[in-house]
């Protein structure tokens, strides 16, 4: 699936409000311990990965190295969770192959 932009949450700036999941449910969800991640969700990229830091398979790194690729279908609502979110915790940037290898998954 081709994606312009990827996305990826500074864990230490999250405040678990959880209004990214509600604006945009196939791209964060929230972790065992409050906070919220990215993921690529099943129905746009085959298979769901959840960028949690969590061991095996349909898990990958998380913060920095968590990047999730946004479907473009997406986009704009990701964007608007990032904007809502009141930690600002939400980086949102160009596609960067190199840092979607790097996830290791």
């Amino acid at each position: 699936m081709a994606t312009a932009l990827m996305v990826w949450i500074d864990q230490d700036l999250c405040t678990g409000d959880g209004i990214c999941s509600e604006i945009c449910p196939d791209v964060f969800v929230s972790r065992d311990d409050g906070l919220w991640v990215v993921k690529e969700e099943a129905s746009h990229f085959g298979t769901t990965t959840i960028f949690d830091g969590a061991e095996g398979a349909g898990h990958g790194p998380d913060n920095g190295r968590g990047v999730a690729q946004i479907p473009d279908s997406l986009i704009d609502l990701a964007v608007d969770a990032a904007e809502e979110c009141p930690g600002e915790c939400i980086m949102i940037e160009p596609y960067d192959q190199t840092a979607i290898d790097a996830r290791g998954v």
